[in-house]
């Protein structure tokens, strides 16, 4: 087995999990952590790297979720107390006494603090509604339950404190969706104290899987070619190579374009179009891809538009339409399997 290495080989490992990781035994959180980076290759070394990281994080913490009145960050009863006699603006992180006087609420400059505090303000209630919607029919993320709500403040710690060190991208809706699977993998491992320092462990590997999709992500990048337009028409030339037919009778028959179905596709990583069980084992393929999951996730959407051609050869606008926004059940393994042969 490759984890039992002294030093792990990334590339064999990658060939393997490709092909599915075992369930159980907190293998495929290691395999995981290992995929994206987040853990050297050389097993000694694991134990001081990830001190180094999970200190770090409780660090980001600090910084970024003081525990404010009106605040409800879960940073625990010891860390930054506001001072009893400031007013906190709730949900933010300036106290009023920090305010230069001449900088007017109504300012919409954007250095002014004010603005900065609206934004952030606005920012938080995103997070809030994405993070409550995440995965409803799934107990870990819903429902009443002290476990659900620990695991729905840590997706929120996540992406609030993403979104604060990462100003040219912030948080854009749906990218709970993409840190729901590494949160769920992560505080499922056996292990207690892996599952314990889930939160600290999903912020990095959440953050290095975004670095390879922050163009999907950046608005200003919208419309050119690394961004996801070009993304979309990468998807558009793949079908095209491999059924010409299928993608003329979509695009130019029924006017069935890309953006209409496979912009959540390929944003969300397909994690609204299969059940959750699915989604983990598709990712096993994604986070194998030595250069990130893009090329990979096309092969994959390319798969799903051929599995179902005969439908969608028959098919009008909107019935195609219906049918690539619901995408239905299917076999994984052949779906992946597809896909591969699209190399």
């Amino acid at each position: 087995m490759q984890l039992s290495k002294k030093v792990i080989d990334l590339d064999e490992l990658r060939m393997l999990a490709a092909q599915g990781v075992p369930d159980g035994a907190g293998v495929r959180s290691t395999v995981w952590k290992l995929l994206l980076g987040y853990l050297p290759k050389d097993r000694a070394l694991w134990e001081q790297e990830l001190a180094k990281k999970r200190s770090q994080y409780e660090a980001f913490k600090d910084e970024f979720l003081p525990n404010t009145v009106g605040g409800s960050s879960t940073t625990g009863g010891s860390e930054g107390h506001s001072d009893g006699n400031a007013e906190p603006v709730e949900n933010g992180f300036l106290d009023r006494s920090e305010i230069a006087q001449d900088d007017h609420p109504l300012s919409l400059g954007k250095t002014s603090q004010w603005n900065q505090v609206a934004e952030h303000s606005e920012m938080i209630e995103q997070v809030d509604r994405d993070v409550k919607r995440t995965h409803p029919d799934i107990h870990f993320f819903c429902g009443d339950s002290s476990f659900a709500k620990s695991n729905q403040d840590s997706l929120r710690n996540i992406l609030i404190i993403f979104a604060k060190l990462n100003a040219g991208i912030r948080y854009v809706q749906g990218m709970n969706e993409i840190l729901a699977p590494l949160f769920f993998v992560f505080r499922n491992d056996p292990d207690y104290k892996n599952a314990n320092f889930a939160e600290a462990d999903s912020f990095f590997c959440f953050v290095e899987l975004l670095s390879g999709l922050r163009d999907n992500f950046c608005q200003k990048l919208d419309n050119s070619a690394v961004g996801i337009r070009g993304t979309l028409f990468k998807l558009s030339q793949l079908l095209k190579k491999y059924d010409g037919e299928l993608q003329h009778h979509l695009e130019i028959t029924t006017e069935v374009n890309p953006q209409f179905y496979a912009f959540r596709w390929i944003t969300l990583l397909l994690t609204q179009e299969f059940n959750f069980a699915d989604i983990i084992h598709i990712w096993d393929t994604l986070l194998s891809d030595p250069d990130g999951p893009q090329e990979t996730l096309l092969r994959i959407c390319c798969a799903m538009l051929i599995l179902v051609r005969k439908r969608l050869l028959a098919g009008d606008f909107s019935s195609n339409l219906k049918l690539l926004q619901s995408y239905p059940p299917t076999n994984i393994g052949h779906l992946l399997y597809v896909a591969n042969k699209l190399q």
